[in-house]
C-alpha cells in the first residue's frame, strides 16, 4: 500500500498465469481478493466495493484504467468491475489507440508487466484480533497495471487459446469416441 495525497490508496496485485488477451487488447482477473492478507498487512472484506460500485453505476462513471496510477495516463477502460464470492473481478480493453495502452499490451504480453494495483479511498476499516486492518467499505478510483503488486494470489485469468474450426471438430470426434466406449463398456455390465 502506498499513501497518497487526498486519502487515496493504493493495493497492488499479482497476476502470475498470465493474461487473457483477445486481439491484443482485452484482459481480465481479478484486482482484489476477499479474506486475503497483503503485504501491508490489509484484508479487504466481502461487500467492501459494493456501495461504491453501485454510485458509479448510478452516475453513468466507470471505474479508471490507468498505467502504473498515472492519472495523466489512462490506457484503456474496464467494460467490467464487479464483486463476486471471490473478489474484485474486472474486465477491460487496453486502447491501442494510446501509445501507452499498445506498450502495455506488448509488456504483458511479454511477462514483464504481471501486476495489478486498485485505488481507492477509505470508508470504513476496523482492527481484527492480531491487529491486521480490515477493510469494509472502499470508494474506488482505479484499477492499474503496475509493475510491482501488493497481493501475490490476485491476478489476471491464465491465457486462453483460440481453436480453430478444425481443432474444435476433432475434440468433438473424440468426445464422441469416447462416449461410444462409455457406452459399450455400460452395455457390457447390464
Amino acid at each position: 500500500m502506498q499513501p497518497t495525497g487526498h486519502g487515496l490508496e493504493r493495493k497492488f496485485c499479482r497476476f502470475d498465469e498470465g493474461v487473457v488477451m483477445t486481439d491484443g487488447q482485452e484482459i481480465e482477473g481479478y484486482a482484489s481478493l476477499f479474506g486475503s492478507i497483503d503485504q501491508g498487512g490489509d484484508v479487504v472484506a466481502k461487500g467492501a466495493y459494493a456501495a461504491s460500485l453501485q454510485r458509479l453505476a448510478e452516475t453513468g462513471r466507470r471505474v479508471k484504467l490507468l498505467w502504473q496510477h498515472d492519472p495523466a495516463q489512462p490506457i484503456g477502460i474496464w467494460t467490467e468491475v464487479r464483486e463476486d464470492a471471490r473478489g474484485l473481478y474486472v474486465k477491460g480493453r487496453l486502447l491501442a489507440e494510446v501509445e501507452k495502452g499498445r506498450e502495455a499490451a506488448r509488456l504483458i504480453e511479454a511477462g514483464a508487466i504481471d501486476g495489478l494495483s486498485i485505488g481507492y479511498r477509505t470508508i470504513r476499516a476496523s482492527r481484527d484480533g492480531e491487529g491486521r486492518r480490515v477493510l469494509s467499505e472502499l470508494d474506488l478510483w482505479e484499477v492499474s497495471l503496475v509493475t510491482f503488486p501488493m497481493l501475490p494470489g490476485a491476478r489476471l485469468a491464465p491465457p486462453v487459446a483460440a481453436k480453430s474450426e478444425e481443432t474444435a471438430e476433432a475434440d468433438l470426434r473424440d468426445l464422441a469416441g469416447v462416449l461410444r466406449q462409455a457406452r459399450h463398456v455400460l452395455a457390457g455390465q447390464s
